[in-house]
């Protein structure tokens, strides 16, 4: 009989890991150029700002929403208020993962989205009233003071974990609760001035 030796398959050594991620990933015109989500998600550039993204993405809300008011009845707002809150959650996740970070700044559709919600629901108020709104939207905002402290924890990622739906809806959800404060004080100041 013959009797060679049977040879084994060497095994293939095992694939290097991955390489690790060199960080977060800046936004820049051609990143948000590069998929549709990070179009919606930058606001159409107003996140782009070096400074004060938050605060430019409000502004751009606020423009845009004087623009289109003319064409817009609240129902109509709010309908597209709440697509948007929809196709912005898809597109904040898209955008938090493909810049590797859980809530980037250069992420505005949360601020435009819920300042859209304040203008709908105070107006008709002339320009001071609005830019009230806006002062009082930013404060909530930015410094997170109470309830949107906690909403903004609800749903927060740690840097350099995967960033999945929750953190992209925690991205939107603490801005809503930044718009139903200011809405609040709002409501507040007419019930007390009449």
């Amino acid at each position: 009989m013959n009797e060679e030796p049977i040879q084994q398959a060497e095994a293939a050594p095992p694939a290097p890991p991955p390489p690790a991620s060199s960080g977060p990933r800046r936004a820049t015109a051609r990143f948000m150029l590069g998929h549709p989500a990070h179009w919606i998600a930058l606001g159409f550039g107003s996140g782009l700002s070096p400074k004060a993204p938050g605060t430019v993405g409000t502004l751009w809300a606020w423009a845009a929403f004087l623009v289109f008011d003319v064409w817009l009845s609240e129902g109509q707002w709010l309908a597209l208020i709440a697509i948007g809150t929809l196709v912005g959650w898809w597109a904040c996740t898209v955008t938090a993962r493909n810049m590797a970070t859980p809530d980037p700044g250069a992420i505005v559709w949360d601020e435009v989205l819920a300042f859209w919600l304040v203008l709908v629901l105070v107006m008709p108020t002339g320009l001071l009233g609005q830019a009230v709104a806006f002062a009082l939207f930013r404060f909530f905002d930015a410094a997170k003071p109470g309830p949107v402290g906690w909403a903004d924890g609800l749903f927060k990622g740690q840097r350099g974990k995967p960033v999945g739906y929750a953190q992209g809806w925690g991205i939107l959800f603490d801005d809503f609760v930044a718009a139903g404060c200011t809405l609040v004080v709002i409501a507040l100041w007419r019930a007390i001035m009449g």
